[in-house]
């Protein structure tokens, strides 16, 4: 079902989308293990924050926030998906799981994918695969965790509202810290609890979800 409903996504998208829709590939050179951007001193992880930077004319820690957020996203959209629509999550481990630059900001996939179930498989990806990446550039970019954390969240609020419908509250409760309590239910949609630091830009709109959106509490 999964693969399915990210072949549906990509091409609804043009194909452009930041994750392999049938999520295992045999990389060639284009594609690097994510690890490398966990190997110090993180010369290709502080290459990729600096690209971010450049393209948007952004301080360093911000472009570290925002390469952050598009990598995250891609990262969890499969697992919050694959909960979604019957409970199977991809368990993808950091020595097999590939990245590359795309039109997507960058696109994910795997040389082995193994199949989980429920909150538990998708804490340990992040453990094992977003934990180390968050300490990292919380070290070279000095971001928070709580805010690089943030757009982990978001990365399972936003597909649960806007793609497959599913109780991204309940699963963020279930997985628990470091991504529950970041997000909040509103309406149709969600407030995040931290910034992603978009609006930080000049000459920007905030995002949809934005915490400075966030209706003052009575």
């Amino acid at each position: 079902m999964l693969t399915e409903a990210l072949r549906r996504m990509a091409d609804g998208r043009g194909g452009v989308i930041g994750v392999e829709p049938g999520l295992v590939i045999e990389p060639d050179a284009s594609w690097t293990p994510v690890p490398e951007l966990t190997r110090e001193p993180y010369t290709l992880l502080n290459g990729l924050i600096a690209e971010t930077a450049g393209r948007w004319n952004a301080p360093h820690h911000v472009g570290a926030a925002l390469f952050w957020k598009t990598f995250a996203y891609w990262h969890t959209l499969p697992m919050a998906l694959g909960w979604a629509l019957d409970g199977r999550v991809p368990v993808m481990r950091p020595a097999e799981t590939y990245f590359k630059p795309s039109d997507a900001g960058v696109t994910i996939a795997a040389t082995r994918v193994s199949w989980g179930s429920g909150a538990g498989a998708i804490r340990e990806v992040l453990a094992e695969t977003q934990e180390p990446l968050v300490k990292a550039i919380n070290t070279l970019a000095k971001v928070g965790e709580r805010t690089l954390w943030g757009s982990t969240a978001e990365a399972f609020a936003h597909p649960l509202t806007a793609i497959v419908p599913g109780d991204y509250m309940a699963l963020l409760k279930e997985i628990g810290p470091p991504v529950d309590g970041l997000v909040e239910p509103a309406d149709d949609g969600y407030f995040r609890r931290t910034c992603c630091l978009w609006i930080t830009l000049p000459d920007v709109e905030p995002c949809g979800s934005c915490c400075v959106l966030r209706p003052a509490r009575r």
